[in-house]
């Protein structure tokens, strides 16, 4: 390929608010629906697509503010593009909406330079492993027993080897729900809990301990992912074979340096729908590596494939229920299962999606 800068030529942004197939939960929040922003970035003939999930207003930031910075670019430089759209929002805080909409597009940008150079995308960063481990996501504190059990017990049946469920909304209901959850998976599935941050910290060391005698693992957001003191605490005083998670909520790469300096968790989390897109998901994963502690992706499997099989650092991926739903809904090419984790369709260039627009159209806002 010649040197020539491939400019961009045309960048669209639409929102498509899909409803949930029921109420749901957490610890701290509830929802019946998903909104999905999505770019388009053209340039060389090629298309890249990207998104986000965040409020509409995410896809407003991109046209009025993110889009003028963005076309006319050599689609190729997408660190120099980022640092523009970065350096644009000084006045308006780089955190959530804005940091969802920065997202969104630098995700279409890597899928746009993968398909221009006809390469999947991890082929750009260059593969560390073959597969990418999951765990089934869902259990909301909405669910019956029954929907739970099943659920969780569906995942573990297909081979699906960790599977996380909802606590913290109704503390007093949690060790119950737990067990019954242990008891759908059996005893050979690893099992995960998150509360968004619903427990205090001298709750969570309490619950921690009763998780522990149904073998629970993995412990996220046992408190507000903004209490780093607290973290610390629980990380610290928690049943060892337990992991405590947290970093979803990381916008900005300094976030996940103040959490790992700070000792908060034993796993950092990311998501590249969130932080300033796979460009800083990757430095994220890299800052990981050098404090020698294992990374997870949060949600959006899709979108996090491909750069976490170029992660040394990369431990297990969020396989969430109404991502995957919705992902599954309004795309071709989402990889599926096996043996409780996923692998890459070499043979598709950039993230190997297709939208389906036609699907898609009566969820347009």
């Amino acid at each position: 390929m010649n040197s020539k800068a491939i400019n961009i030529e045309d960048l669209r942004v639409a929102a498509y608010t899909i409803p949930t197939d029921g109420p749901e939960s957490d610890g701290t929040i509830k929802w019946d629906s998903t909104t999905m922003v999505l770019v388009e970035v053209e340039a060389g003939g090629k298309k890249g697509i990207g998104y986000s999930y965040t409020d509409v207003s995410s896809a407003f930031f991109i046209d009025r503010n993110l889009k003028k910075i963005v076309m006319g670019k050599n689609a190729l430089d997408i660190p120099w593009i980022l640092k523009s759209m970065i350096d644009s929002v000084r006045n308006d805080g780089n955190c959530g909406v804005v940091s969802m909409a920065i997202s969104a597009v630098d995700n279409a940008l890597w899928d746009l330079k993968a398909k221009i150079l006809e390469v999947p995308l991890v082929s750009l960063f260059g593969k560390v492993r073959d597969d990418f481990w999951i765990y089934g996501s869902g259990g909301f504190t909405s669910y019956s027993i029954e929907r739970l059990q099943k659920q969780l017990g569906g995942w573990a049946a297909e081979g699906i080897k960790q599977v996380k469920m909802k606590i913290g909304r109704e503390p007093e209901k949690d060790v119950e729900r737990v067990q019954k959850a242990r008891e759908a998976i059996g005893k050979d599935c690893a099992l995960f809990v998150d509360a968004n941050g619903a427990y205090s910290a001298k709750q969570a060391l309490e619950m921690a301990d009763k998780f522990a005698d149904l073998d629970v693992t993995w412990f996220e957001e046992p408190v507000p992912a903004s209490d780093l003191k607290g973290l610390h605490f629980i990380r610290e005083h928690a049943p060892d074979r337990m992991n405590i998670a947290a970093g979803e909520y990381g916008y900005t790469l300094p976030y996940f340096e103040q959490m790992l300096d700070a000792g908060a968790v034993d796993v950092l989390q990311a998501d590249a729908t969130r932080c300033g897109g796979i460009s800083v998901f990757l430095k994220a994963g890299n800052t990981c590596e050098a404090h020698q502690l294992p990374f997870s992706s949060h949600c959006a499997p899709s979108m996090h494939l491909h750069p976490g099989l170029s992660l040394d650092s990369f431990f297990t991926a969020e396989y969430f229920y109404d991502h995957v739903r919705i992902e599954e809904m309004l795309f071709d090419g989402t990889a599926r299962p096996v043996n409780g984790a996923l692998h890459a369709d070499m043979s598709r260039p950039g993230f190997g999606l297709d939208f389906k627009y036609q699907d898609a159209e009566k969820y347009k806002v």
